[in-house]
């Protein structure tokens, strides 16, 4: 046994090589099987998407908010991956009764940096650990979005209430690396926002996130009753929010929202 730290600085005792793991957060599930942990990963959520037919492989617990605690249980894990924002504070609790627990805080590009890092060294796969951050690196070098006047964009998360994306987040982490101004930037975390709110007048483009939201076409022309002059555009949330090595393809995506 080793103790480690979380993200929360939390001291987490972990088996010396973790080969039984229930991951509660989708972007962290593929981040697993690209540093070659698939065969480790015995749990995940209904929404661990990537890759496409992972979850036929795996047990399905259940969502990233609610789980099936028997079933966890039932799979004996040595570990289990959650997320501050992601995983509700009493699920984590209930999840440490059962095995220890490493809690993932993600508001930065150094933070991710330095997630994939634990991971290198719990799981003993540093050097491809290594190789996805020097990936993810050369990729944002060859993508510089550094605009003069950055186009302002407003990004929304959630419908009833409507809510969009402040300071102090990832996703507004990635706008700016995209090369976007994002005009709640001065908002904490996700407001919730009414439609006749004056900031979505400053901007030029508003975004609507495929997650965690399932925003549609429908939800467009919506917009488009209040705002009838502005671009109103749905954009793949992975990339905005995705944490790991789904970063890797986030900044050719990028571009193409300025094309």
């Amino acid at each position: 046994m080793r103790t480690y730290k979380d993200q929360l600085n939390r001291p987490v005792l972990i088996n010396d090589r973790p080969i039984r793991i229930v991951s509660l957060v989708p972007s962290i599930t593929e981040l697993l099987v690209d540093l070659g942990l698939e065969n480790y990963l015995v749990g995940i959520t209904k929404f661990c998407v990537h890759p496409l037919d992972l979850r036929k492989r795996k047990v399905v617990v259940g969502g990233t908010k609610s789980v099936k605690l028997d079933k966890i249980k039932a799979l004996d894990p040595d570990l289990i991956l959650c997320n501050k924002e992601e995983n509700s504070e009493e699920l984590v609790h209930a999840v440490e009764e059962i095995a220890p627990v490493h809690i993932s805080d993600i508001n930065t590009l150094e933070d991710c940096y330095e997630l994939i890092k634990m991971y290198g060294a719990i799981f003993k796969v540093n050097e491809k650990a290594a190789i996805i951050i020097d990936t993810i690196e050369k990729e944002r070098k060859n993508h510089t979005f550094k605009f003069n006047a950055p186009r302002s964009v407003a990004y929304f998360i959630w419908k009833g209430p409507y809510m969009v994306v402040g300071s102090n987040t990832f996703i507004n982490t990635m706008l700016i690396e995209a090369g976007f101004h994002n005009v709640f930037e001065d908002e904490v975390r996700y407001p919730e926002i009414d439609l006749d709110h004056p900031k979505l007048k400053l901007a030029q483009t508003i975004f609507l996130s495929s997650e965690p939201y399932p925003f549609k076409d429908e939800h467009i022309l919506e917009i488009k009753k209040s705002y009838p002059n502005k671009e109103v555009k749905i954009v793949d949330g992975e990339y905005f929010s995705w944490y790991g090595s789904r970063l890797i393809k986030a900044f050719e995506y990028f571009k193409t929202l300025h094309q």
